[in-house]
């Protein structure tokens, strides 16, 4: 799969996972997964991040973080520890919110961790991302239409 390909299945895969087709967006990630080196799938994750951080800046419209400035987007725990419960939820968390900060350093970092996670938290975390990811389209897409 070049990278052409990989977009478009990204495109996909997300549109899947919008849809609420999560048999579907599994298939897609697992494709991606099985075509793909580390390198591209830290692309992916970075081309799921900046969709998220596109939505992000939709729903928060005049409220959002402005580039130039030291305004950011942070993770608020409602429940105390609950991201420490669950290592998967915790790297997509902190994967989009530091991509939607511009922090490219703490991405790659992150991304690395899970690598270096077993097989089992590394999927979850990729797929993590995705459920996050649709989930803000979905929620955009809801206020767009009320």
């Amino acid at each position: 799969m070049n990278q052409e390909e990989t977009s478009q299945a990204v495109f996909e895969m997300l549109g899947l996972a919008v849809a609420g087709d999560v048999p579907g967006a599994a298939t897609a990630l697992q494709n991606i997964g099985m075509a793909s080196d580390d390198h591209r799938m830290y692309g992916v994750c970075c081309a799921l991040a900046e969709a998220g951080k596109h939505v992000l800046h939709q729903l928060y419209g005049d409220q959002a973080p402005r580039p130039g400035t030291s305004d950011m987007f942070v993770i608020q725990e409602l429940i105390p520890g609950a991201t420490a419960a669950d290592p998967a939820e915790a790297f997509a968390l902190r994967f989009l919110t530091a991509w939607a900060n511009g922090d490219r350093v703490t991405t790659l970092a992150l991304f690395n961790t899970a690598l270096d996670a077993s097989d089992d938290e590394y999927v979850s975390s990729v797929g993590a991302l995705l459920a996050n990811v649709a989930g803000l389209c979905r929620l955009a897409l809801e206020r767009k239409r009320a």
